[in-house]
């Protein structure tokens, strides 16, 4: 049986919210919408709601705005059903609701990010293990240390027990045969990378080789390591190894196609680097792209690299593309709609908004509090006194009247600013809320139990006053 919703709104949202649902496929639920009272939807109080929204009601779900700061818990128990929050922007609703009426989960993935510190042995033991747990952090299931020509590595084994001791995973990057030995000895989990003439390391230590081709490009190379390994009763992750644009890059991903067709069951990985960190391109397109690919052939091993400062947020990135890709996947799924993290530069939807919308809000203001929106035409400020539309944040001045406001100034030259940047890349703005780079930028977590603080201009008043 279908589910049903009820969404409870206010009087601003309430024609809107019927429009976009009514566009909605709604084969997998019912609904009804609710306007319990009051002018702005996310102003509604907890109290507002348990005396407005009157017993018994019979639903599955009943969702509130995004904005709502009240408790979830205490109403969901007063009336026995379940109560969430939708999403902030009543124009969202269709992604929101876009899968049988049900939230996205990315909760889930199946494919494991190595790491790589790339100068580890470059690096002090407290330094590289600041460095390690930073990655963790970011979404790391394996930390790789990388080990550079002729340098010096002294403290290798001390850092893998160091990582092991803080329960990481460990996999040890080296073309030298002594070191990889040195790093399997102390307890590391993988080895990178091991081939047909080196694989005999892997039967001394309880270690998981990464296999590659002796000789670059050759998958029969590749291919009898992995019957090698396979003779030995070795756990192993073959990698066919990803070049980067013309170097390669055409028929690296060609070798993976025929990896996985010779192989269709064996654990493989992909290194990404050579793509991400070798294209000047913005990492997180990059990424999708690899990660879709590694979805489609079922890799479930990519290999990461942060070196220059374009990747910094790469597994992050990786992070993110590994979960809307298992997702989508489940869903028998584009991998579009289910989360926007990768959208660092622009979004899908970037005016919740339009102009028609604006200018009713417009129509119905009271007050001299300037309000500040886009949409496709330009930036839109707007209070009692008047409403205007630009598209340089500098042609607002003149009409605003606050020359001898200092504060105020401030206050709506840098939201001003923020808008007009917003505009013209097309990116969803939302007054006194930063701009939304998706996982390009560390993330503030969002407290919806209290309102957004009190902007700049007034902080700015009590300050004075007090």
């Amino acid at each position: 049986m279908s589910e049903h919703l009820i969404f409870i709104t206010g009087h601003l949202a309430h024609a809107r919210l019927g429009r976009i649902l009514a566009g909605i496929d709604t084969s997998a639920f019912t609904y009804e919408i609710v306007d319990i009272g009051v002018k702005v939807a996310a102003l509604m109080t907890e109290d507002i709601i348990v005396r407005r929204l009157k017993m018994p009601i019979k639903a599955d779900r009943i969702i509130l705005p995004g904005r709502y700061r009240g408790k979830l818990d205490s109403l969901s128990q007063h009336y026995g059903i379940a109560f969430m929050r939708g999403p902030d922007e009543v124009a969202d609703l269709p992604a929101f609701l876009g899968r049988a009426g049900k939230p996205v989960d990315l909760s889930g993935h199946d494919m494991r990010i190595f790491a790589e510190i790339v100068d580890a042995s470059s690096l002090s033991l407290d330094e590289l293990m600041r460095r390690a747990m930073q990655l963790a952090d970011a979404g790391a299931d394996v930390i790789d240390l990388g080990c550079l020509p002729e340098t010096p590595f002294p403290h290798l084994a001390g850092a893998v027990r160091s990582l092991k001791k803080k329960g990481l995973s460990v996999s040890i990057d080296s073309a030298n045969v002594e070191e990889l030995e040195t790093g399997a000895a102390a307890g590391a989990d993988f080895l990178l990378s091991l081939n047909e003439h080196t694989l005999q390391l892997a039967t001394k230590y309880p270690v998981t080789p990464v296999l590659v081709p002796a000789d670059a490009g050759d998958l029969d190379s590749l291919g009898r390591a992995i019957t090698a390994a396979q003779a030995a009763k070795i756990s192993f992750i073959a990698d066919p190894v990803l070049d980067p644009i013309h170097f390669g890059f055409s028929k690296s991903i060609g070798r993976f196609l025929e990896a996985r067709r010779r192989w269709p069951t064996i654990p493989m990985m992909m290194g990404t680097g050579n793509l991400t960190e070798l294209t000047d391109a913005d990492s997180s397109g990059v990424t999708a792209l690899l990660a879709g690919i590694c979805s489609e052939l079922s890799i479930g091993n990519v290999l990461v690299v942060n070196v220059s400062p374009h990747t910094v947020r790469t597994v992050e990135e990786h992070d993110r593309a590994r979960r809307i890709m298992f997702a989508a996947k489940q869903d028998h799924s584009l991998p579009r709609g289910y989360d926007a993290g990768l959208l660092q530069v622009h979004d899908r939807k970037p005016y919740p908004s339009s102009v028609q919308d604006i200018a009713t809000l417009a129509a119905d203001v009271r007050d001299a509090n300037f309000r500040i929106m886009t949409a496709p035409d330009g930036v839109h400020v707007f209070n009692s006194k008047g409403h205007s539309v630009e598209q340089d944040a500098f042609e607002f001045f003149p009409a605003l009247g606050v020359e001898t406001d200092g504060a105020h100034a401030f206050y709506l030259g840098a939201e001003l600013t923020k808008a007009e940047i917003a505009w013209k890349l097309g990116k969803r703005y939302s007054q006194d809320e930063p701009l939304e780079w998706g996982v390009g930028t560390p993330g503030k977590p969002k407290d919806r139990l209290r309102l957004a603080e009190a902007g700049h201009t007034l902080r700015g008043k009590k300050d004075k006053t007090t």
